[in-house]
């Protein structure tokens, strides 16, 4: 089974995505682990273009994988290898609250993450409105080719019941 998750940050990737690989005990792959370099002491470091394309070749080589992530451009092939596309389009107010909180459980030690600052913050979620905006318009137009496998998620309840079929 190959499942490609893609939403804007917030909209619950890693939710779904962690809870369907432990549903049918399958690797999953974030993609912000292949297009950041988290090795870096800085915020925002990006992997090189040709290691992530590397990394991502290897991902695709497994007979089972859920990835996630907000990318679309360079990550071609895992909509067209995916059995199953799961695009996460939620309410406005939901993904900003869950960024906030995020970063909130982040700043106290109660999640780990990115090493994110209260601008970095404010620039994410600039940035995610955007991708709501404008970048979701595209990523529709580009999994036309694909609508057969497509299934478009508006809220949180589509989640939980996908996850108990």
């Amino acid at each position: 089974m190959k499942i490609r998750i893609i939403g804007c940050s917030g909209s619950g990737k890693t939710y779904l995505s962690k809870r369907l690989s432990k549903k049918y005990n399958i690797p999953n792959f974030d993609l912000d682990d292949i297009q950041w370099d988290n090795s870096q002491n800085s915020y925002g470091v990006k992997m090189p273009i040709e290691k992530r394309g590397q990394m991502l070749n290897d991902i695709l080589q497994h007979s089972d994988w859920i990835i996630d992530g907000v990318y679309y451009a360079w990550v071609q092939k895992s909509f067209e290898d995916a059995d199953v596309i799961y695009v996460l389009d939620m309410p406005k107010w939901l993904y900003r609250f869950r960024i906030i909180k995020r970063f909130i459980r982040r700043r106290v030690g109660l999640e780990k993450g990115k090493k994110e600052t209260l601008k970095s913050v404010y620039n994410l979620l600039k940035w995610t409105d955007t991708f709501q905006n404008t970048n979701m318009k595209e990523i529709v137009r580009i999994l036309e080719t694909y609508k057969e496998k497509v299934v478009f998620i508006k809220k949180k309840a589509e989640i939980d019941r996908i996850l108990t079929d």
